[in-house]
């Protein structure tokens, strides 16, 4: 985990500015990473896509879920699409591809067939 450590120095304080970032810190949560590589950058790159993407997640918003099982789906719903239908800029091909998940971009009627999979295949009367 990076951690980043704010400051202001007194005499250039100003109310409603930002603090400043005056250094860091690296500290290992899990496993055995390697310190150059360590970064935030990857994570809130993803929290501002899934933001951007998903109004759910955007405040003063009335798309908000009800349930935590519409929630979910969502979310599932989002990642699929980002992951196996939607072809990257940077990488040309979709991020499934690029992993050797998959061979071929995903049509939206693949990702509907496996949502079609999984409701039939589960006990009848839970979702």
């Amino acid at each position: 985990m990076l951690i980043k450590l704010y400051g202001n120095e007194p005499e250039t304080e100003v109310r409603y500015s930002p603090a400043q970032c005056i250094g860091t810190r690296t500290e290992i949560i899990m496993g055995r990473p390697d310190a150059d590589h360590i970064s935030t950058s990857y994570v809130e790159r993803q929290n501002l896509t899934m933001r951007m993407c998903m109004r759910r997640f955007t405040r003063l918003t009335n798309a908000f879920s009800k349930k935590i099982e519409n929630h979910t789906a969502a979310v599932a719903l989002h990642y699929m699409h980002y992951n196996f239908c939607r072809i990257h800029e940077t990488l040309r091909v979709t991020p499934a591809m690029e992993a050797g998940v998959t061979d071929h971009v995903w049509s939206v009627e693949e990702v509907i067939a496996l949502v079609d999979q999984s409701t039939t295949s589960q006990a009848p009367g839970r979702l």
